[in-house]
């Protein structure tokens, strides 16, 4: 008995087949490729959400910026992130005219809040000691440091052994002289990118170094002008002015 034909699709010509194969399919990737990276190079300003520093090379830092790491140059910018210094551990970056300072090795750095790094308040509340001192603990460029509230002083006052534990290249700074119980001595005046007390975060605070051994650094004058100082018994209230 005969079999009832099976009807079949007309096949399409070979153009039209091939507009259906891969190299149709390759031209939409690339498209949507293109399309995605042009919305990635159109990111709003403040896209960088984190970043830490993993390294230092001379004047450049190895900054790990959302989890991807860039080489920067002092200057150099990337994703709104801007490096301003650089140091042996530790560097200063700026992003939406907000300075944060990093260490090597510390915790990565939240840019993504609307908050400043500052604290809201702006104060800085000190109990003096059993012999009327005032002391604290703080950081210079991320680094822990032992503080001493020293109005006679006109800048932070640091010492050179622990100027060089900080990383600060203070024989870059200018040089001076400056008047001691043992006449004047040579020292370098060098700007502090970061002094940080409590939450309260200044920049770029000048400072000298003096070739003596310090048991803490003197919080002078370059530092508490921009607070309005207030004593009452044994509180020193220090409320930012700018």
């Amino acid at each position: 008995m005969n079999q009832p034909r099976r009807s079949r699709r007309p096949l399409a010509p070979e153009g039209a087949r091939q507009r259906f194969r891969a190299p149709g399919g390759t031209d939409v990737a690339r498209r949507l490729a293109a399309a995605c990276a042009a919305l990635l190079l159109a990111a709003p300003a403040g896209w960088a959400q984190t970043v830490s520093l993993g390294g230092t090379f001379g004047d450049k830092a190895l900054l790990v910026i959302d989890g991807s790491p860039r080489t920067l140059a002092v200057g150099a910018k990337v994703n709104d992130v801007r490096l301003v210094s650089v140091q042996a551990a530790d560097a200063i970056v700026e992003i939406k005219g907000r300075r944060v300072a990093l260490t090597l090795g510390g915790a990565q750095v939240n840019l993504g809040g609307s908050a400043p790094v500052e604290s809201q308040t702006g104060q800085i509340v000190l109990t003096a000691d059993g012999a009327g001192h005032f002391f604290t603990n703080g950081t210079i460029n991320g680094k822990t440091v032992r503080f001493l509230v020293d109005t006679g002083a006109t800048n932070i006052g640091i010492g050179q052994a622990e100027a060089e534990r900080l990383g600060i290249d203070y024989r870059a700074g200018r040089r001076g002289y400056s008047g001691t119980a043992n006449g004047a001595v040579p020292v370098y005046m060098v700007p502090i990118g970061s002094v940080r007390i409590g939450d309260v975060q200044v920049y770029n605070v000048e400072a000298t170094v003096l070739p003596a051994t310090m048991t803490h650094v003197l919080l002078g004058n370059s530092f508490l002008t921009r607070f309005q100082m207030k004593r009452e018994n044994d509180k020193l209230t220090l409320d930012r002015r700018f």
